[in-house]
């Protein structure tokens, strides 16, 4: 079985760079997902005894307390990091420009939902995962469609 320090990759493509023992995560490592976000942990024989979980924007995941994107603060993490665009130029998404989502698709936040194919691909629109009745119903529910148009107030001369 492996021991020492490697690299090992998942079926996924997540990748784990760190300590083994016997086959297992043991020590110091990280998790790397093929999209950016990570997991660094402390493992003892494969179970991470303490870790700290980071996104692919760099927002570090806090168990407790944890204000991002609450009830009462509805910022983006750009917004948190680099402040508020002027007055009248609304930021839809974490990222800036936002991305542009094909004809009858949402953008569910990890890539594109087509809802009559019940298919969630990337946005460079790799097969990602099909999505449950739950998640299907939640999309529909609360995430940004390609046909939502966004009327500007515009004062009259």
């Amino acid at each position: 079985r492996m021991e020492g320090f490697g690299y090992y990759t998942l079926p996924t493509g997540t990748e784990y760079r760190g300590s083994l023992w016997d086959g297992m995560f043991h020590g110091k490592g990280q998790l790397q997902s093929p999209r950016g976000g990570g997991y660094r942990a402390l493992w003892v024989r494969g179970v991470p005894t303490e870790g700290k979980f980071t996104f692919t924007d760099g927002l570090e995941y806090k168990e407790e307390k944890w204000l991002y994107c609450d009830g009462y603060d509805r910022r983006f993490y750009t917004e948190i990091c680099s402040g508020f665009k002027a007055p009248g130029i609304a930021q839809l998404t974490n990222v800036d420009p936002p991305k542009i989502i094909p004809k009858g698709c949402y953008d569910c936040g990890d890539g594109f939902y087509n809802p009559k194919t019940r298919v969630v691909v990337d946005y460079k629109r790799k097969f990602l995962r099909n999505a449950d009745d739950d998640e299907h119903e939640w999309i529909l529910r609360t995430c940004r469609k390609a046909w939502d148009i966004t009327i500007e107030h515009k004062p009259k001369p």
